[in-house]
């Protein structure tokens, strides 16, 4: 399963556009591909970690705990990133 994770806070415009990219990239995906990928929502509000961490850079997009992009999302790059994702972890579980 490939993690990707959201960290962002309440009412952060950015982080409702990053939130709507993900949304339309995962369902644009192939079902087998969607359907290996899980969406973790993250608040800096409930998490002291996190905001001493991020806050000064959400959204932040985590993919399998490696950072993917933080205040600005590019679908074509998620994208990418989500297919190799997906694919090595098909390969790993595969393989085992």
């Amino acid at each position: 399963m490939t993690t990707l994770t959201l960290i962002g806070k309440p009412d952060c415009h950015l982080c409702d556009v990053a939130s709507e990219i993900i949304d339309a990239v995962v369902a644009e995906l192939p079902d087998a591909a969607a359907e290996r990928i899980e969406i973790v929502e993250a608040s800096i509000q409930d998490d002291p970690a996190l905001y001493e961490l991020w806050w000064e850079k959400i959204p932040v997009v985590l993919i399998d705990g490696d950072l993917h992009a933080h205040w600005r999302l590019s679908a074509d790059r998620l994208r990418e990133a989500l297919e190799e994702a997906v694919q090595e972890d098909a390969l790993g579980k595969d393989s085992r």
